[in-house]
């Protein structure tokens, strides 16, 4: 059976890689681009309902989705360390960050922000720290958002677009857009939204990041 030689296993880490992954930027998508939205308009009650008993079940297959896309993937690259693409590795590495931001800093702080809806619904006070776990999970998310567009083309064009292998001629384009991606991580964890406040916005940037990387992998 052919499922169940090499390839088929292969085959069957990329299938479960990107159901996951699905799952995982699909609620993303939710997150920021729905959720987010109406939490600006919504009556505190109806927020504050949502917190406690939407939030909570969405954020569960989120975060669950990320653990998977992150462990398939980590699979399916030790499977094919001896041909990594320059997209490839440029996908992995938003993907993984991506990843991290999740279980470091977005979950945490929407725990603390879930903790404290229940306290305020029970009749008690709002938790003193999620005004300030709010805006880190937010701005985390929209870091997320952001990355998400070049690392979904990275991932494509690895397989059907590749602008190269890894080589030490290219590690020169690769240290640069490593480089980008790290700084904008930083600012995600200790910055701003700016342009991420809104919609457009983040959007726009995704476009954009996505071809500043390509350009660093394709012409340096």
């Amino acid at each position: 059976m052919e499922l169940l030689t090499a390839n088929g296993i292969d085959y069957l880490f990329r299938w479960g890689h990107v159901l996951a992954g699905i799952t995982w930027i699909g609620l993303l998508y939710y997150f920021n681009f729905v959720q987010t939205e109406y939490f600006k308009e919504a009556e505190d009650a109806h927020r504050s309902g949502a917190i406690q008993k939407l939030v909570p079940r969405a954020l569960w297959w989120f975060r669950w989705g990320a653990m998977l896309t992150f462990l398939s993937g980590l699979v399916l690259l030790y499977n094919r360390h001896a041909g990594l693409t320059l997209d490839i590795t440029i996908g992995a590495l938003l993907g993984t960050v991506m990843f991290l931001n999740v279980w470091l800093i977005i979950w945490p702080n929407q725990k603390i922000v879930i903790a404290s809806a229940q306290q305020v619904a029970g009749g008690g006070e709002a938790l003193p720290e999620a005004a300030g776990a709010a805006p880190k999970a937010a701005l985390a998310s929209r870091t997320n958002t952001m990355f998400s567009v070049p690392m979904l083309y990275f991932m494509g064009s690895s397989a059907h677009l590749p602008t190269g292998f890894l080589s030490d001629s290219t590690m020169v384009g690769v240290g640069i857009a490593a480089v980008i991606v790290l700084a904008l991580e930083g600012n995600g964890v200790l910055g701003k939204q700016g342009p991420l406040t809104s919609v457009g916005g983040v959007i726009a940037c995704g476009f954009v990041l996505t071809a500043v990387l390509y350009g660093a992998l394709a012409f340096l």
